[in-house]
């Protein structure tokens, strides 16, 4: 079952070296912090920060990702959202579609945003089928956007609409719910 909770001290070490596997670093802007207390920072800052909000990812109670949701108290009401699964035994489980909806959620619903973005590096075609499964449309495409490992990667801007989840979440949840990723009661499956 996924879950998701929110950010508690003892998490800064997860995330920490979550962020530094090859497999989770590969796909985020930036480079991973070097050292553990510039990363002390950095959650230290987004556990303040009001207008942004951290969740833990929980697969069976296990901590198992990130989840980040910014631009909460905005006016636009739009959100800059971000995840990822950092334990490899978590990965193509289903883990990430699950959270996702929970996210998802917790922004349109909890929040009252009516926007959801995310940028997404183009070549991770497993994270763009995850979005697209959940409505999310693709918005441009920055070429050159950003650089990892030395060289320029090209990005997709992602988005949805309240009304657009509102339209797929009741397929979305009810299909996860029936494996037993996501709890009975989530929208009304």
């Amino acid at each position: 079952m996924i879950r998701l909770r929110d950010l508690r001290a003892e998490d800064s070490e997860h995330l920490f070296l979550w962020r530094r596997r090859p497999e989770v670093d590969r796909w985020m802007h930036g480079a991973a912090f070097q050292t553990f207390e510039q990363h002390e920072r950095w959650f230290d800052a987004l556990r303040d920060d009001r207008d942004r909000r951290g969740w833990i990812i929980t697969f069976d109670e296990r901590p198992a990702g990130l989840l980040t949701l910014g631009g909460v108290t905005g006016a636009d009401r739009r959100g800059e959202w971000g995840w990822y699964i950092g334990e490899d035994w978590a990965r193509g489980r289903g883990a990430g579609r699950a959270a996702q909806a929970l996210g998802l959620e917790r922004a349109f619903d909890a929040f009252a945003l009516e926007k959801v973005c995310a940028e997404v590096m183009a070549d991770n075609e497993a994270a763009l089928r995850v979005q697209a499964a959940a409505g999310f449309r693709r918005e441009g495409y920055l070429r050159a956007h950003l650089i990892k490992d030395g060289r320029r990667r090209d990005v997709v801007r992602l988005g949805l609409l309240a009304q657009e989840w509102a339209e797929r979440r009741g397929r979305l949840t009810a299909e996860l719910v029936a494996r037993g990723l996501l709890p009975l009661g989530v929208n009304g499956a």
